[in-house]
């Protein structure tokens, strides 16, 4: 009888994936456009001055070895908040507040799954779409998932929450300022136009991913053996449970620090530029008043810290060698070559057809790019002039990217923030994957549809550029 083929672990998976990428760089032909400094510092290249490398850079079996632990130190921001979050949230589960918050929920929502699951997802689409948060839900995948377990759901319909929930925020913003703004002052059209087409297909989406997330829980509510995660240990010792502690004023206090930090976060992103080395430093303030208020002994917050760390060293392990795929590519130096190559066979199709291979391109592409404005300013200088002359204008080129970078970012293996969130819940990447992928067909029939129609009724055909084709540049992010 032969043996069941087993899924490798996620680590062999990433590893076997910047094995690939290491391949790529001896097999794909190396070359650049023409490099300028732009006033902001960023280094620029031109369009349409592609040309091979006369030095082809051979990386050794060495440099690969080398590239995992700087890909760890590359995403040292993610790795060490996460460790954070992780410390911290020991702590106040430690005083009771964790549980007594989802003994609370289960009162409200323990009725209706459904409303919940909604609510969770339409609350974070509107967030990220709104001001670009991702990373910042990586503190609340704990408790979803123990109010999950305590609704005979799982750790999947937790995550599914979370992520369906920043993936669409992204993917259908309306104005998100890391991406729709960067990428229509990379192509020159009008901040803030075309605003009336995201916005009517914000809830539309949203109801997809919702659906896909509520028939899986359904489902997995009727019989707990229809889950994924069913054979897999609960998250840093989350344990379903009748018994739950009274949310008690001191617990209130402690979930008022949090709301408080999130919204000191959410204000320093906005307003200061923060992101995670000062969110992670919000949230050791957060830990501290956590354990003043929970009348914890210094000792015990200090193991409990400790011990919460402990429990995500898997998780920052896959964060970084994630981080490895994206930059052995950078050192091969072929991310130029792959941008050309997939955008010239572009200018062969009809107008409704290129606006769809876009969208694919920049889904493709946000693999080894999966920074949002990152990969605006590396890919729309030559989506714009492309498609000016092949009838897609700039208004839909936009649309394109950020189908594809947002959808994309909900299952892409190099996304540090999605790898950080299946890590939390303690959900296996191969589990995931098998979960989204329907999801992802979906949404991308669903794109390619609007982008057909926004093509044929010439969306954004009043908005017309200030500068030629010719004199965009293609701007290239250099962290």
């Amino acid at each position: 009888m032969t043996e069941k083929f087993k899924v490798p672990h996620t680590l062999i998976l990433l590893l076997s994936m910047m094995l690939v990428a290491y391949l790529a760089t001896w097999l794909v032909p190396q070359g650049f456009f023409e490099t300028v400094t732009l006033e902001n510092g960023r280094q620029a290249v031109v369009a349409g001055t592609y040309a091979l490398s006369d030095d082809q850079i051979r990386l050794s079996p060495m440099d690969f070895l080398v590239a995992i632990p700087r890909a760890l130190a590359a995403a040292q921001d993610v790795i060490f908040f996460v460790f954070i979050v992780g410390g911290v949230l020991a702590i106040a589960r430690s005083t009771g507040t964790i549980d007594a918050l989802i003994g609370s929920l289960l009162e409200r929502f323990g009725h209706k799954p459904q409303l919940l699951i909604f609510m969770v997802v339409f609350t974070f689409a509107m967030a990220s779409g709104a001001i670009g948060t991702a990373g910042e839900y990586i503190p609340f995948v704990l408790i979803l998932v123990g109010l999950c377990k305590a609704m005979r759901l799982d750790a999947m319909t937790a995550v599914g929450m979370v992520v369906t929930g920043y993936g669409f925020g992204y993917g259908v913003s309306a104005f998100s300022p890391f991406t729709v703004m960067v990428a229509q002052q990379v192509a020159d059209v009008p901040l803030y136009s075309g605003i009336e087409l995201r916005l009517a297909i914000f809830v539309p989406f949203v109801l997809i991913g919702f659906h896909h997330v509520w028939r899986y829980a359904k489902k997995v509510q009727q019989d707990p053996a229809n889950s994924m995660t069913a054979n897999l240990p609960c998250p840093l010792g989350t344990a379903e449970t009748e018994d739950y502690p009274v949310l008690n004023t001191r617990h209130k206090l402690i979930l008022f620090g949090l709301v408080a930090t999130i919204a000191t976060a959410v204000w320093g992103i906005s307003q200061k530029g923060w992101y995670l080395y000062e969110l992670g430093a919000m949230f050791i303030l957060w830990g501290m008043f956590t354990a003043i208020v929970g009348q914890l002994a210094a000792d015990t917050a200090a193991n409990k810290f400790i011990e919460g760390v402990q429990d995500l060293a898997t998780t920052a392990i896959l964060i970084g060698v994630a981080r490895g795929i994206a930059l052995i590519m950078e050192d091969g130096q072929i991310l130029h070559t792959l941008v050309y190559g997939m955008s010239a066979p572009l200018s062969h199709l009809g107008a409704e057809l290129a606006a769809v291979g876009m969208f694919i391109m920049q889904t493709i592409l946000n693999l080894f790019i999966p920074s949002g404005s990152g990969q605006a300013y590396v890919t729309m200088p030559l989506m714009a002039p492309v498609g000016d002359l092949i009838g897609v204008n700039r208004q839909i080129a936009v649309l394109a990217y950020q189908f594809g970078d947002g959808f994309s970012n909900m299952i892409i293996p190099t996304n540090a923030v999605l790898m950080g969130i299946i890590g939390m819940a303690g959900v296996p990447y191969h589990l995931w994957f098998k979960f989204c992928f329907p999801l992802i067909i979906k949404l991308m029939l669903a794109a390619s549809l609007v982008l057909v129609l926004a093509v044929v009724f010439d969306y954004g055909a009043d908005v017309q550029p200030v500068i030629t084709a010719v004199d965009l540049p293609m701007q290239l992010i250099t962290s």
